[in-house]
């Protein structure tokens, strides 16, 4: 009995010990449950809440890029598109063959759905077509019930209504590649596009504006039930340019059928109110995807129509170089306005000759430094070159702007070259050959210049000897956003109230005499307007009421051999394109009161009077037009107009 007892005494034991375990842990967790429930309630609450619903971004409008009378360069309009959901659908290649009968599906995009809905789960919508015109996106609605799975949606997408004549200007978007991400959640929506070339590029982030975002409520598996709050983003800045639309267009089209590059600039603030380069590209068709067959077509053009030649083009300037040597030799007492020179045609320096232009003819005979600027004799600019030496002459050269690169709102700027003594003897490891300093004289040799820099040498010449410089928006360096008055013009175009005749706040003197200006640029008026002037068939008409000034340029490409100059120096008509001499004209107008300086460059254009003709044409609309006596935009001191909530 006692054995029992005992026996009984241990069981009782082990059951209070469990039961006393099992009370224990029933506690634990009726204590972790009420704090996971009550004391913890608000804060898994929040995150069950979290789970069910789901911050999504959404794409701002990009800001606007206008010209400087607000027309429209870069815009947004609506992008048609067509998305589809392989749950709904019966088959995604029955679906995608059905499509395919009613808006154009290529082999590409059906591999891409395809590739997209193995990598997907099958209730995300995936992108099939966009950029439909209206009546495809209508027949696409029309015919849904036969069309399981789609989804027609309309987002926006970028436009571009100039295309090709401002596509070097305002550049392209396109779709964000790896390189591009930075981090910014933006970049990572789909379909959203970034800035790729010009101004789109440059002012980028600014364009962008700020994301919007939409609160939806989604399932366990993450679909979207239903949309709870939206807040709409804001929209990015519009870019202001100094570009006149107007002008832009009259000057492409007159340039359609060259390999060329033209610049218009206010020779006082340094606006730029044309930059052409043709042949151009659409930049709608990156935005809308290129093939490969188009990309390949580009990029082995031989007239290179990607490339901005106003500002990438590097050409030797030839004669239009011959008012800087002038203006060199008169700064440094070598010469002055009544140096004389007898051009016989054709110079010796030891075993070597150097010819003028009009050697065939016997030279021009005794002229003075305005009479050889305007019959542009290169007999008178050997013998000045000769006297100054090359560093002196590129001295003068870059104080005009050439050699270098003025930082444009564009990318891809090149800054030419000016030669000297040192740069040459660095880069060769040869001396310096005076032969070498005649040929700079005409323009020739080393040196190279872009239609900008040009253009601003005229610039610089034209309004005083003031450094101005150019740009693309419309602010100045330090900020401060330009006087947009119309104010009342005079015949000349002068503007009398706004004080646009002033030169720019931020340019500083050259440095040069004003009688010494004066004596090159009434030369430039006697290159059109003179008797015996190169380009004196080509001055403005009479119905203008006022005259251009301006300088012919002929450059080599390669060496004249000795039979075609005895043939009179002159290429046929059946020298391959490339192997012809580049057309410059550089000009001012109008005379006696400047005001735009224009420059047209012709690739293998065969003579400067070629492009004296083109500028003709494009100074008459400059000077009808008179964009600067009119009214632009106003904008804030950033140069890009305020922003717009959407």
């Amino acid at each position: 009995m006692e054995r029992d007892g005992s026996r009984h005494k241990a069981f009782t034991r082990r059951m209070a010990l469990l039961g006393g375990g099992q009370l224990s842990l029933a506690a634990l967790l009726i204590g972790r449950m009420y704090y996971l429930q009550v004391l913890e309630s608000d804060q898994y609450k929040m995150l069950a809440e979290e789970n069910r619903i789901s911050m999504r971004l959404l794409a701002p409008p990009r800001g606007l890029v206008l010209d400087r009378f607000g027309q429209e360069l870069a815009s947004n309009r609506r992008n048609y598109r067509v998305v589809l959901i392989a749950e709904q659908t019966k088959g995604v290649s029955e679906t995608l063959d059905r499509l395919a009968r009613i808006i154009p599906i290529n082999s590409h995009q059906r591999s891409r759905v395809l590739r997209e809905v193995k990598r997907k789960r099958p209730f995300v919508p995936i992108k099939v077509a966009e950029n439909l015109t209206w009546e495809q996106f209508a027949r696409v609605n029309v015919q849904l019930p036969d069309l399981p799975g789609v989804q027609p949606d309309v987002g926006e997408g970028r436009y571009y209504p100039m295309g090709i004549e401002t596509a070097h200007i305002v550049g392209y978007v396109s779709s964000v590649s790896e390189a591009d991400l930075t981090g910014d959640p933006l970049l990572e929506l789909p379909g959203f596009r970034i800035g790729k070339n010009g101004i789109e590029k440059v002012y980028d982030e600014s364009l962008r504006g700020k994301a919007g975002n939409s609160r939806v409520e989604v399932n366990a598996y993450g679909r979207v039930i239903r949309e709870l709050a939206r807040q709409d983003g804001q929209s990015g800045d519009d870019v202001v340019l100094t570009i006149d639309t107007d002008l832009q267009e009259k000057i492409s089209r007159r340039l359609a059928d060259e390999s060329a590059a033209a610049v218009v600039m206010d020779i006082h603030q340094g606006e730029i109110l044309a930059m052409v380069s043709s042949p151009s590209y659409d930049p709608n068709a990156f935005n809308l995807g290129m093939s490969t067959k188009a990309w390949q077509s580009l990029i082995q053009h031989p007239r290179k129509p990607l490339i901005n030649k106003a500002i990438a083009g590097q050409y030797p300037p030839g004669s239009t170089f011959k008012m800087i040597v002038a203006l060199a030799a008169l700064e440094a007492g070598i010469a002055g306005p009544d140096h004389r020179v007898f051009c016989s045609g054709v110079i010796k320096l030891g075993n070597s000759k150097f010819h003028c232009w009009r050697h065939r003819y016997g030279g021009h005979g005794w002229v003075d430094m305005k009479q050889s600027i305007a019959q542009s004799c290169d007999i008178y600019f050997y013998d000045l070159a000769r006297r100054l030496g090359v560093d002196r002459m590129a001295a003068m050269a870059r104080r005009f702007g050439l050699g270098e690169s003025f930082g444009i709102e564009l990318a891809g700027e090149m800054d030419g070259l000016v030669p000297s003594k040192d740069w040459k003897l660095a880069v060769t490891g040869v001396p310096w050959q005076l032969g070498e300093t005649l040929i700079t004289g005409i323009g020739q040799a080393y040196l190279l210049a872009t239609p900008l820099q040009l253009a601003v040498m005229t610039a610089r010449l034209a309004n005083g000897g003031m450094a101005v410089r150019p740009r693309l928006s419309r602010r100045l360096d330090g900020g401060k956003s330009v006087d947009d008055g119309a104010g009342s013009t005079t015949e000349d175009g002068q503007n009398k109230e706004n004080g646009a005749q002033k030169s720019d706040a931020a340019a500083q003197p050259i440095g040069v005499s004003a009688a010494n200006l004066k004596v090159i640029t009434d030369a430039m008026s006697d290159v059109v307007n003179g008797a015996r002037g190169t380009a004196r068939k080509y001055r403005l008409d009479k119905e203008l009421g006022t005259k251009m000034a301006g300088k012919t340029g002929t450059a080599q490409v390669r060496r004249i051999t000795k039979a075609e100059r005895k043939a009179g120096g002159k290429l046929s008509k059946e020298t391959p394109w490339k192997e012809r001499d580049h057309a410059l004209f550089t000009a001012f107008a109008p005379v006696g009161a400047p005001r735009y300086a224009t420059v047209v460059v012709v690739e293998h254009g065969g003579s400067g009077s070629y492009a004296a003709k083109l500028t003709k044409d494009i100074m008459t609309e400059v000077l009808r037009g008179n964009p600067l006596g009119r009214a632009a935009v106003n904008m804030d001191g950033g140069g890009h107009r305020k922003k717009r909530k959407i």
